[in-house]
């Protein structure tokens, strides 16, 4: 009698579809398979892989925008497509004028190459309320550290938004159309002027492809990391980002 095959039991299973990801291997599977990698983060969830990935393009694109375009053009060009920032301006003599415009142009160069810590406090924010709201609202068993890591991967394709920004400079964009806080025409607000209407640029801008992705990978993440199904965490994740939308959206136009 011939004898019976040799077949993987559970155990050999289970630890064939737990193969360890390195940080590698969790960075471009979030891009092409993101359960892979949120489940990987079960395991382990560490984010500083993906933070030092945020900080060095972030920073190697604030260094491409101070070189071709120059911060005190950038902040020129804020000015003027700001009614209140122009009129307060105007208001200064002309020497005045270009020392504010000289300060407030050295301070954003601070304060953009401080933008790794932004990123820390700000996604911790985020993970925070995401914790919360998905701890006790949802009932799921996630670990505060888990979701401040599902933050920090899910953030990764701005990676391919600053690339974009970055490529537009390089090709010879125009220096005064340029703007920080909307490089790259990846949403409608892109092509409209902030001046015009501030609510309406505002939530244009929030309709971007990039912060879309993001969010359905943020979503699918703590479908992966808990038993919540995943309506429910879009519902949580988009509702979210909803209120953060409008509430930004309406202080940008109670500040016009």
């Amino acid at each position: 009698m011939a004898a019976a095959p040799n077949l993987p039991g559970p155990t050999a299973v289970a630890a064939t579809e737990l193969v360890p990801l390195s940080e590698g291997a969790r960075i471009v599977d979030t891009f092409i398979a993101p359960s892979k990698t949120f489940t990987d983060l079960r395991r382990s969830a560490s984010w500083w892989a993906p933070f030092l990935l945020l900080s060095v393009v972030s920073i190697a694109f604030f260094y491409l925008v101070g070189q071709k375009i120059g911060y005190r053009k950038v902040v020129e060009n804020q000015i003027q497509v700001s009614p209140k920032a122009t009129r307060q301006m105007e208001q200064l003599p002309p020497d005045q004028r270009s020392q504010a415009i000289t300060r407030q142009a050295t301070g954003l160069n601070y304060f953009l190459y401080a933008y790794p810590v932004v990123i820390l406090i700000w996604n911790l924010i985020i993970a925070a309320v995401l914790f919360a709201t998905f701890k006790f609202a949802a009932g799921a068993v996630v670990k505060f550290k888990t979701s401040y890591a599902i933050v920090m991967y899910a953030s990764l394709p701005f990676l391919l938004k600053s690339v974009l920004a970055s490529v537009s400079i390089m090709a010879g964009a125009d220096p005064d159309s340029f703007a920080l806080q909307n490089p790259a025409a990846t949403n409608p607000g892109y092509f409209l002027s902030p001046g015009n209407s501030p609510f309406l640029y505002s939530v244009a801008t929030a309709l971007d492809i990039f912060m879309i992705w993001t969010l359905f990978l943020t979503a699918i993440a703590f479908t992966c990391v808990s038993k919540v199904k995943r309506p429910i965490a879009m519902a949580i994740v988009f509702g979210w980002y909803a209120v953060f939308t409008l509430g930004s959206a309406g202080f940008a136009a109670l500040l016009s």
